[in-house]
């Protein structure tokens, strides 16, 4: 038996630093770390700060989910303000959440995603030179159309918003300005037109109806085989290559699972409140762990700090989080060696325990049954994970999978908008409260917990995706779930550990990569690599 420690410095590709350290065995990763390497503090600057704070500071946390950190912290202050938000504001809201989703889908797959696609160590299988040829970073085909092309939904997300990133249009009470009629044509033809040049005519070689049709993994199989533009599409490219390289093989982590929903339902969430948001989700809230589906319950998450960069030990729920740094080498000294909080929830029967978010975490929750006339259902990705397990493979084709019924939405949304009716009222502000935003950003589950006493806020908690997937060892010492996806990875050159970042970019977590391999042995290190230049 060999080991040997591989530290991975970071490990993401977009923004902060993701450390990850793993254990090697035989080859295969046998244990991991996942360290978030950055300490960003936005709970202690919105502490004492104009409860309307949060609307300007979240959307800061992040340069490519501003838009879903807004829209999660309207709603938060929404519910604690108690007020009433106008059908059509909904809609604008919901249009500008999707589009942003829609943007990133393709720039998610083809730069980040891409680069491990074509790593040279697959040089030799029989579907290289066509992968290589359509995903290549930077000179693929695809590569490029894909990633200008994905510039279209966020010129819809500024048409209502005045800009992206960083808009903050949406306020309590609605929008600060109403459509026009122009802009709404106008948002119609740029979807349209990204619909029929990348969605159609280069991801799915079909139109979206059709491939909706798809209801199980046989009917993807079929789907590929049915004519040549199918055969010939991206996604039927990618699907075959993944499974010629083995990404169906690793990635598992725990298989279960927590989506928090989003997409209000505009005549159902008129007076948004915590208690009746469930109802109203168009895209569903709900956990799936141990084989059964459960209704989410925000009163459930809670934050463990025992292996974070914080003073103390054990878990509170957000509501009455404290964030309160320490030194890391003093951390270190306590067993502590991360900046990330590790959310859990309990799950009735089973405890607190660790959930995967993202979008897998929304298709699982979406095969969930009784759902409402409006609401998602929808089979597909539960079958395909049944059938394959979940993997890396799977957790991209649940990504992929939201393009076509995203789009869809948006379209309907934006065909509904009345510019006769108002789009914001003006809502009463009263001094103390307690409110709860959610949504499902691209990389999955985001909330907002505020307090808020005296007309300031008390206590102001963000829990990230991110944070859900790569949080930390509990204080029971459970995994969290992407350090449990990275155990049984295969590590075919330690010098070029391509897997590791196939198994987090499938996550993408909203962090950066260079790569330490270090012989567990002699300590010697034996590589230096950087994920994809990012």
């Amino acid at each position: 038996m060999t080991t040997m420690d591989l530290n991975v410095s970071p490990l993401g590709q977009v923004e902060g630093d993701l450390d990850v350290r793993v254990k090697i065995t035989d080859g295969v990763v046998s244990d991991a770390w996942t360290e978030a390497a950055m300490f960003r503090g936005f709970e202690i600057i919105l502490k004492g700060k104009d409860p309307q704070a949060g609307l300007i500071m979240t959307p800061r946390i992040c340069g490519i989910c501003g838009g879903s950190h807004l829209y999660k912290a309207c709603y938060a202050l929404d519910t604690a303000w108690g007020t009433y938000v106008p059908p059509n504001a909904t809609r604008v809201r919901n249009i500008a959440q999707a589009c942003e989703t829609l943007q990133s889908i393709p720039r998610w797959f083809y730069a980040i995603m891409g680069p491990d696609l074509t790593a040279s160590q697959y040089a030799g299988a029989p579907s290289y030179e066509e992968v290589a040829r359509r995903f290549a970073p930077y000179v693929g085909a695809s590569y490029q159309t894909g990633v200008t092309l994905s510039q279209l939904p966020v010129e819809v997300y500024a048409i209502f918003g005045g800009q992206w990133p960083h808009s903050s249009f949406m306020i309590p009470g609605g929008v600060m300005s109403a459509p026009t009629l122009s802009d709404v044509t106008r948002s119609i033809s740029i979807l349209e037109h990204w619909g029929r040049e990348w969605l159609e005519g280069q991801w799915l070689g079909c139109s979206v109806d059709r491939w909706l049709e798809n209801k199980n993994w046989d009917d993807i199989l079929a789907w590929m085989d049915e004519n040549e533009s199918q055969h010939n599409s991206d996604c039927a490219v990618f699907i075959r290559w993944a499974q010629e390289i083995g990404l169906d093989k690793y990635g598992e982590g725990y298989g279960n699972y927590l989506a928090t929903g989003t997409f209000l339902n505009p005549e159902l969430y008129t007076n948004p409140t915590v208690e009746g948001r469930n109802a109203a989700l168009q895209s569903r809230s709900g956990i799936y762990a141990g084989g059964a589906w459960f209704d989410f319950d925000q009163a459930r998450v809670t934050e463990d700090i025992t292996h974070s960069f914080y003073r103390g030990t054990g878990s509170r729920h957000p509501w009455d989080g404290v964030t309160d740094p320490i030194d890391p080498a003093d951390g270190a000294s306590q067993g502590k060696y991360t900046w990330a909080k590790a959310p859990r929830y309990e799950v009735p029967d089973l405890g607190f325990v660790p959930l995967e978010v993202g979008p897998l975490a929304r298709q699982m929750i979406a095969a969930r049954p009784d759902a409402a006339d409006f609401q998602d259902s929808d089979q597909l990705i539960k079958n395909v994970v049944d059938q394959l397990g979940p993997n890396v493979l799977t957790r991209v084709l649940a990504r992929v999978h939201e393009a076509p019924k995203y789009f869809k939405y948006v379209m309907t949304w934006l065909n509904e908008l009345d510019l006769h009716e108002d789009f914001y009222a003006k809502p009463a502000e009263p001094e103390s409260g307690k409110g709860f935003g959610s949504t499902e950003a691209a990389r999955g589950a985001l909330s907002d917990w505020i307090v808020l006493e005296n007309g300031k806020i008390a206590n102001y908690q963000v829990i990230t995706p991110t944070a859900w997937n790569i949080g930390p060892r509990d204080g029971n010492d459970v995994l969290g779930p992407m350090e449990k996806a990275f155990l049984g990875t295969p590590i075919t050159n330690p010098d070029f550990p391509v897997e590791l970042g196939q198994v987090a970019h499938s996550y993408d977590s909203c962090l950066v990569c260079t790569v330490h391999a270090y012989d567990g042995k002699t300590g010697r290190e034996l590589a230096k690599f950087r994920m994809g230049g990012g």
